[in-house]
């Protein structure tokens, strides 16, 4: 199960990071928010992974540590909050520049080469 749940955290990474290096706006959007997915369950997995234990307390002998759910759950807020942050940058930058490129450089085209000429 471990095995299988950290894999999972470093597949997200990997795509994150392979995204966040793209040259576009919307590709790196999808990779922080890949990576901000990861997070979330790297941060889970803190309170370690238990199965058929009492989520509140006294309703068993033990009990799965709530800390990790409520760090994850206003990560989750977060995250949400910063996605609609970068989307909105995104859209300015694509509005201000004409241009959907990280760096604002525009590649030339064969339509704008024959436009010059």
């Amino acid at each position: 199960m471990e095995l299988l749940y950290a894999s999972c955290v470093g597949v997200l990474v990997s795509c994150g990071v392979f995204l966040l290096l793209r040259a576009r706006t919307f590709p790196v959007v999808l990779g922080l928010t890949m990576i901000s997915y990861a997070v979330n369950l790297f941060l889970f997995s803190a309170g370690r992974l238990t199965i058929n234990k009492a989520v509140v307390l006294g309703t068993g002998t033990e009990y799965a540590d709530p800390l990790p759910q409520a760090l994850v759950l206003t990560a989750i807020v977060i995250g949400f909050a910063m996605t609609a942050f970068v989307v909105i940058l995104a859209i300015r930058g694509r509005a201000d520049l004409g241009s959907d490129h990280v760096d604002g450089y525009v590649p030339n085209t064969s339509a704008d080469n024959k436009e010059q000429k």
